[in-house]
């Protein structure tokens, strides 16, 4: 029995781990995007499709969070930190639709370091 709980906590901080790593990229991917916005026709639909996904990747992070906090008992830190997380991101993406660039692009900033901050933790 502590067995199959140590695997499913592995399995759970291996999740979190994954969904760490996946929004990191989608943030990085943003940038990209945004640096396409300026340069080609389709980079608003880019940048558009890019911010879903990794509001989805945040989303994720947060689910990732509980599974890892709540069946094994671990600390709620991860999930305090996916969550200030997930309003980060609805933070840009409002500036973003409100065309606030002076809020939008330093918060990306910050969310992207922040993102790789938390992928070098786990």
């Amino acid at each position: 029995m502590a067995t199959q709980a140590a695997a499913n906590a592995s399995r759970s901080a291996s999740f979190l781990r994954i969904a760490i790593a996946l929004q990191t990229l989608t943030i990085f991917l943003q940038a990209v995007s945004a640096g396409l916005l300026l340069t080609l026709p389709y980079g608003a639909t880019l940048h558009s499709v890019g911010a879903r996904v990794m509001y989805g990747a945040s989303m994720l992070y947060v689910l990732a969070a509980v599974l890892a906090w709540k069946p094994g008992g671990g600390s709620a830190r991860p999930v305090w930190q996916a969550c200030g997380f997930l309003v980060l991101a609805s933070v840009q993406v409002v500036s973003g639709i409100a065309h606030m660039p002076s809020v939008h692009l330093p918060l990306g900033v910050v969310m992207f370091g922040l993102s790789v901050l938390a992928l070098a933790r786990r």
